[in-house]
């Protein structure tokens, strides 16, 4: 009797009973309804939440991810759908894989994106290999990304909902990770579908506000948890214009970003200027007119390459760039320099590139997402 190949929602060859998963739940609106819609379609699941910092203290924001409210309310969302629910001490990994490059990162004067380092060191390789111990056949997210077959196996593209898209932050997931991982939300067109579902699953975080900052840093004051974290950070140093005048002091490189414009310390200037450089060495803040922030040539390291082919033979292959998470996408020609490591040349200069933010390559016309690397210092 022939055996039967018929894949189920999530793209195995199994009934919905039959095949185990671990939803990552955050405890927030997205991973609640991943959850729950996989539960009532017969799924068996398991959710896992992390305990990533300091026990719901300390560095925690009340409402951030991973907190002590939010592990109470994926707790509440399994109870009501009848699936089991564990919590999961991450906090050391947290610390060690996220939270201390992101202070040492700052330090060096780059602008680090925790939240990436979060889903690739910790998510998709510590709670991924825990899925696999608990013999789950797959593992699903509330991420907006969505995971298409192509000719060459799983393909990583952007969401169905531009606005909510979160490749950016998933580039570095790895082609084994890809196999494993499912995204349900990707397809969808709106938070309010997800929301919707929620509502119709009756989940008690169906109008629950979405996270706005980085977890483990309250209110988006980044110096402050950086001070707590490497007491005595914060030297004093020289504000200097890029023809070598000394325009005032400042009180610590920490408190300032490549690009910025506003609360620089310095005022009585007739034309506008910004951060052009961070030198930790001289703890000098260098700053002049915009026209000095503009580059066309990006070094970038830590290459994740998901296109067809090796990395190396794409010398001169055009693609789609973002060079931060809340820029649009832009043309670019790739110049790799060794399997991990490569020169992207943009068409068109842009402001403001910063060590320490990723370079996250496109497919042209296309919504594939060809994985991307760290931008570094020239």
């Amino acid at each position: 009797m022939p055996l039967d190949t018929t894949l189920n929602s999530l793209g195995l060859p199994k009934a919905p009973a039959d095949t185990r998963v671990v939803v990552a739940m955050s405890g927030g609106v997205d991973s609640s309804v991943v959850a729950a819609q996989l539960a009532s379609e017969g799924y068996d699941v398991v959710g896992v939440t992390l305990q990533l910092y300091d026990h719901g203290a300390a560095l925690a924001k009340k409402g951030a991810c991973c907190a002590g409210r939010d592990i109470h309310d994926a707790r509440r969302v399994a109870e009501e759908m009848g699936f089991p629910h564990y919590v999961l001490d991450y906090e050391n990994i947290f610390k060690d894989a996220v939270i201390d490059e992101f202070a040492d990162s700052y330090l060096a004067g780059a602008t680090p994106v925790p939240c990436i380092r979060c889903n690739e060191r910790v998510k998709f390789k510590d709670l991924l290999a825990t899925a696999k111990d608990l013999d789950a056949d797959c593992m699903a997210t509330g991420h907006y990304i969505q995971r298409k077959m192509g000719a060459g196996g799983p393909e990583l593209h952007r969401a169905a909902d531009t606005a909510r898209d979160q490749s950016y932050f998933l580039f570095s997931t790895t082609p084994e990770q890809l196999d494993y991982l499912r995204f349900p939300l990707g397809h969808l067109q709106s938070k309010a579908e997800t929301r919707a579902l929620a509502a119709r699953f009756g989940l008690p975080v169906a109008d629950k506000p979405d996270s706005q900052d980085i977890c483990f840093v309250p209110n988006g004051d980044y110096a402050a948890v950086i001070e707590k974290l490497r007491p005595g950070a914060a030297d004093p140093g020289e504000i200097v214009h890029a023809d070598g005048r000394v325009l005032g002091d400042h009180s610590g490189v920490i408190h300032y970003t490549v690009g910025q414009r506003r609360g620089l310390g310095i005022g009585g200037l007739s034309d506008p200027l910004y951060v052009i450089k961070l030198d930790v060495d001289t703890r000098r803040v260098i700053v002049g007119p915009k026209d000095l922030l503009a580059t066309r040539r990006i070094p970038v390291k830590e290459i994740n390459w998901l296109g067809d082919g090796p990395f190396e033979a794409t010398e001169g292959q055009t693609v789609e760039v973002k060079i931060r998470s809340t820029r649009p996408s832009g043309e670019a020609v790739l110049h790799p320099t060794s399997a991990t490591e490569a020169e992207v040349e943009l068409v068109t200069a842009e402001t403001g590139v910063s060590p320490g933010q990723a370079c996250v390559f496109y497919a042209p016309d296309s919504t594939r997402v060809l994985g991307g690397g760290w931008i570094t210092r020239g």
